[in-house]
């Protein structure tokens, strides 16, 4: 008898177990699959402005606080932007004064909270950037999907797709660049942004299910008048922009692909995320193994990097924490010929632009230049 309660115990307290690691695990692995859009990526540390003074901001002494560039600066309720260290401040063993460019809306205090991101523009094309624009609105998959057109001269479109922790705000940074190319601008929101309809289950699936998205938005694109279609991502945006050269029905219309901060390993990025929200190390492979499980991702995305037909400009770092450079590195070295990778140092995910803003237009207009 007492074999059988110490069985049943033993029995019991497994389950129990095995529950609580299924839990922890789903737990964990929301970090990547309900990343809200718009919200600064949990990897991007909390500052404190110190001060504020004309044309000048104090923030808390960091690495991120330091980087090269120009960025949005977000926090409760206020979105600012920030340029370069100003070398000729004065800079106490605190903290670092970066030109402040502007606040878009709220106000900077003291005391206040604000993480770096690289959303510079708030709004639309016309009421941030001055730029012609309309909404329209694509059939998707699971309804209406959102997005602004930039009318340009030419027959090729750029699709810009955002990624995690952005919006489609996010393409705006390069708008202007792209309109004066003269290209058509496309900038898609895709399930699960606002305005756009939600996945079946509430969650992200890292472009394994949002690239159908991207696929409608090139049929939108053909079907009103653009010869080739250059698909331009960020993030997972990327791996969207791969899976529809790869699965797209109209992939022959795809003339070029642009990749920053390509998210390549989904495991890899999901494990940082997870770590970022302060995951216990143990944790992390059932956060892993629940977001396979929840969402069906099975194959990396390199295998179809793999595959890709047509030319392709990589923008990424070996600072980047979320999708690390190395597996881009290895793609281009794979195909020199098809694959230019453009190493930006000093640059957190998705901010490459932002690093070196004309040397990044630049690198763009060369590669876009043959596919005109």
């Amino acid at each position: 008898m007492r074999t059988v309660k110490a069985t049943a115990a033993a029995v019991t307290v497994a389950l129990a177990a095995g529950a609580a690691s299924v839990a922890a695990g789903r737990f964990a692995s929301d970090a990547a699959l309900k990343a809200p859009p718009g919200r600064p990526l949990p990897t991007e540390p909390r500052l404190t402005v110190h001060a504020t003074a004309a044309g000048q901001i104090a923030l808390t002494r960091d690495l991120a606080a330091m980087r090269p560039g120009t960025y949005g600066l977000a926090g409760d309720g206020t979105h600012a932007v920030v340029g370069p260290v100003l070398a000729t401040a004065t800079h106490s063993a605190d903290t670092v004064v970066r030109r402040l460019e502007r606040v878009t809306h709220g106000t900077l205090e003291p005391g206040d909270k604000v993480r770096l991101t690289p959303n510079l523009h708030t709004g639309d094309p016309g009421s941030a950037l001055g730029l012609p624009h309309t909404d329209v609105a694509i059939p998707g998959e699971l309804g209406s999907l959102p997005a602004w057109f930039v009318p340009g001269v030419r027959q090729t479109w750029v699709i810009a797709v955002h990624g995690l922790g952005a919006t489609r705000e996010l393409p705006m940074n390069i708008m202007e660049f792209l309109h004066r190319q003269r290209f058509p601008v496309l900038a898609l929101a895709y399930r699960g942004d606002p305005g756009a309809p939600r996945s079946p289950d509430g969650l992200g699936h890292l472009g394994e299910t949002e690239w159908r998205d991207v696929d409608a938005a090139i049929r939108h694109a053909v079907s009103h008048g653009a010869k080739q279609v250059v698909l331009h991502g960020w993030s997972t945006g990327a791996t969207m922009a791969l899976r529809a050269a790869a699965h797209s029905g109209l992939r022959d219309s795809i003339s070029g692909l642009v990749l920053d901060s390509p998210v390549l390993s989904w495991a890899t990025t999901l494990r940082a995320l997870a770590a970022a929200r302060r995951t216990p190390g143990a944790l992390l492979p059932l956060a892993v193994r629940a977001a396979q499980g929840r969402t069906g991702m099975e194959r990396e995305r390199t295998a179809e990097a793999e595959q890709l037909t047509v030319p392709t400009l990589i923008f990424h770092g070996p600072d980047d924490t979320l999708a690390p450079w190395e597996y881009s590195r290895r793609l281009a070295h794979a195909r020199p010929n098809l694959i230019a990778l453009r190493t930006v140092p000093n640059a957190p995910h998705s901010a490459m632009w932002n690093a070196d803003p004309e040397a990044y237009e630049e690198a763009l207009r060369r590669f876009l230049t043959p596919l005109m």
